[in-house]
């Protein structure tokens, strides 16, 4: 397999650490409010890139975080006056912030699951029973992030303040080497506005844990340390779970490309300042999505949700499609109307798998041969660098070479559903929106078709519409999609 290594700037082959296992942590929600398609983007590239890992033969212990504290709304850690993400969802919503968090927590889970979203492999969770819910909560891990606090001080790469225990960027040589900016660059753009611990080092100095004084005085969220109550920064969290429950140097980190300038160098430094090795061996970065050409923001009321794709009728598997079109590494223009045209991709793709169906055509078997060769092509784009739109374009092809007037064995088509999803995760071989009885109506309405007997199939279509199901008639077969009311 191929990788682009944003630490290195270039695509190589990827050799894990040890010969058939990979490590892998994925950067997840801030749980303070719904997913936005911009980040169900990162979670759908970060599912592809594990599901092509898995294909291709090796295990992977795959951990992915839930961020229920520290993340402050500016993203600057060095402002005193900022407010906690989680601290902000519960006024917004007049509930705790405990609430919040297990109320957004829910919903994303929820929203991996309708994406095809493989969780977690590795389970944090495991000693409470909790096998259904294998993400890593930032607050399960205190004090684990309080021994890496502890262990920074002691190697001189933190200090303390009244307000906040500060990582010392100046004392890490490289710090910023995966963006590729230095801390001379990077002072150049230091906003004025921004109001800072004049304590502090350096501007870019990070909190790693904040006291609960000042304007933090009040926060609801506070743990005991050595040092005085308070709660983690942000970035700590990522670097202490890796440690934890993969063991570092890991495989391969990812994240969203707006990781690249602050949050993962600084996990990177905290990582390499505490136990003299680097965090990650490969980084991979997802790019921006827009919508209609411009960048999502709230005021523009364009960070849709999935609630907002499925509440107009769509399947969340055409929003997954859509995203598998592009290459991670390009940005992707969101329109309704590219959505449209993915569902629209999407329903043939099923009418394609559906041909199992129909009784009126002739026999024709794929071999096994023609199977692995497909296969092979599918995978073959993937492992260059998940080459998502190459391996789509193999299933496009295949899909409309194989039409009505043949017709193939089931297993056949169970194969290559299962094989396809294993790869791509569109659950082409347990799509849910249909059942048996279902199945029947439509290829008894082919066969009355076939017979020119119009009424028959205009009643099976009638009988089809009560069941909810819109059906309509295309060159590549019958094609159906649930009716929204």
């Amino acid at each position: 397999m191929r990788l682009y290594n944003t630490l290195t700037r270039e695509v190589a082959d990827f050799v894990p650490l040890q010969p058939e296992s990979v490590t892998l942590y994925t950067c997840g929600p801030t749980v303070y409010s719904f997913y936005h398609i911009g980040n169900l983007r990162n979670a759908v590239f970060n599912d592809t890139l594990r599901r092509s890992l898995e294909s291709t033969g090796y295990t992977v212990r795959h951990v992915m975080n839930i961020t229920d504290v520290g993340h402050l709304v500016a993203d600057e850690d060095d402002s005193v006056l900022s407010e906690d993400k989680l601290e902000k969802g519960a006024k917004r919503e007049g509930k705790s912030v405990w609430e919040v968090a297990a109320h957004y927590s829910e919903a994303f889970i929820r929203d991996m699951a309708a994406l095809g979203v493989l969780p977690p492999t590795v389970n944090p969770h495991r000693a409470k029973n909790s096998a259904a819910d294998p993400y890593a909560r930032a607050t399960d891990f205190i004090p684990e992030q309080i021994e890496m606090i502890a262990a920074l001080l002691e190697q001189g790469y933190a200090y303390q303040t009244k307000q906040a225990i500060y990582f010392d960027v100046e004392k890490l040589a490289d710090y910023g080497k995966l963006s590729g900016q230095t801390l001379a660059d990077k002072e150049v753009g230091v906003r004025d506005n921004v109001v800072t611990d004049a304590q502090k080092h350096h501007p870019y100095d990070f909190a790693i844990w904040f006291f609960a004084v000042g304007h933090f005085a009040d926060h609801s969220m506070r743990w005991p340390s050595p040092w005085g109550d308070g709660f983690p920064g942000w970035h700590l969290e990522c670097s202490a779970i890796v440690h934890t429950l993969l063991g570092d140097p890991i495989d391969i980190h990812t994240g969203g490309v707006d990781h690249i300038g602050t949050h993962h160098p600084n996990e990177m430094a905290q990582t390499e300042a505490a136990y003299g090795h680097e965090l990650a061996r490969i980084w991979v970065h997802n790019e921006f999505i827009l919508v209609d050409g411009a960048k999502m923001a709230k005021s523009k009321g364009n960070t849709h949700t999935l609630k907002d794709i499925t509440d107009k009728g769509y399947d969340p598997m055409a929003l997954r499609l859509l995203y598998l079109q592009a290459h991670y590494r390009s940005e992707l223009n969101f329109t309704w109307d590219s959505l449209s045209a993915a569902q629209n991709t999407l329903l043939n793709l099923y009418a394609w798998v559906d041909l199992k169906h129909q009784t009126n055509l002739s026999e024709v078997r794929l071999s096994d041969d023609d199977i692995s060769s497909f296969i092979d092509r599918v995978m073959a784009a993937l492992v260059d660098d998940l080459a998502s739109s190459a391996a789509l374009a193999e299933v496009f092809r295949l899909s409309t070479s194989l039409a009505p007037g043949m017709t193939y064995a089931i297993e056949d088509f169970d194969e290559l559903a299962r094989k396809l999803d294993n790869l791509l995760g569109l659950s082409l071989s347990n799509r849910s929106d249909i059942t048996k009885e279902q199945h029947q109506i439509i290829a008894d309405r082919e066969s009355a078709r076939a017979v020119r007997d119009w009424a028959g199939a205009d009643r099976l279509r009638s009988q089809l519409a009560k069941h909810g199901l819109e059906l309509s008639d295309t060159p590549n077969g019958p094609r159906w999609r649930r009716t929204t009311t």
